[in-house]
């Protein structure tokens, strides 16, 4: 046989096999899009807005208006992302959130960190937009937004708890509605979004009702205040844990639950 056959004959075969490659390839590209990059730039583009729209809320806010204005716009922004975006990444925005779906369920561990990153980045994107919008004046009025509300040593534990409480509504709104099969459904959007606005009317007061530490990291760095910074990281993580101990061994679905669960008997 001639060298010119033999190559006739093996580049069919060769053209077949590098278009399987070809197409392995583009599969395994679409999957870590689809599996890995789009849920985080989600989680970033909606703690992004979320910040946004939580800071202007409270830069703007007029004098005598009290919590109603923010708690509203913190609420119904939540809400709207969440219908918007939460099917690509299950719509947490929130550290404390992914904490709570991580130990339940619905996020694998592999993601937790590239999610928190994400959120602090999207807060931090949040805030920064949030300041170049505002006056001078109104920035510094208010902090930036940033969380000022416990002030002295003495308030400190009221603060802690109060966020873990308010944190504790959230991520189980958030896990039953979206998580767990036996409670969720189509209005969780509508019931994430009220679960904000009634803990911020409700504790906006004793702690500023932040439940959120991507909404406080932003602000935070672009306002330059620390004080007290730290609570707002305890509260809502101790508040996830025990969500995720709450579902897993009592409120769970039979997927979900660890005891008292006949399917693993």
């Amino acid at each position: 046989m001639s060298v010119e056959a033999a190559v006739d004959r093996s580049g069919p075969e060769s053209d077949s096999g590098k278009a399987k490659e070809q197409s392995m390839v583009c599969r395994c590209c679409v999957y870590c899009h689809v599996k890995f990059v789009q849920p985080c730039l989600v989680e970033l583009l909606g703690s992004a807005f979320f910040v946004f729209i939580g800071c202007l809320s409270v830069i703007q806010n007029e004098t005598g208006t009290g919590l109603l204005g923010p708690a509203l716009a913190h609420g119904m922004a939540l809400g709207l992302i969440v219908a918007m975006l939460g099917d690509i990444s299950g719509g947490h925005f929130n550290p404390a959130v992914s904490l709570a779906a991580m130990l339940t369920g619905g996020l694998s561990l592999m993601m937790l960190l590239p999610y928190w990153f994400s959120q602090l980045c999207g807060g931090l994107i949040g805030a920064v937009l949030a300041k170049e919008v505002s006056s001078k004046e109104r920035f510094q009025n208010t902090s930036g937004a940033a969380f000022v509300t416990v002030q002295e040593p003495g308030q400190v534990m009221r603060a802690v708890v109060m966020e873990f409480l308010l944190t504790t509504l959230l991520c189980l709104t958030v896990c039953m509605s979206t998580i767990n099969q036996r409670t969720k459904g189509p209005l969780a959007p509508f019931a994430i979004g009220c679960a904000v606005t009634v803990d911020i009317l409700a504790g906006g007061t004793m702690s500023g009702a932040c439940m959120n530490p991507a909404r406080a990291f932003g602000p935070a760095v672009m306002a330059n205040y620390w004080k007290f910074h730290w609570i707002y990281w305890a509260g809502p993580l101790l508040a996830s844990l025990l969500v995720g101990m709450l579902i897993r061994l009592f409120l769970g679905d039979e997927s979900t639950r660890v005891i008292l669960n006949y399917q693993r008997s």
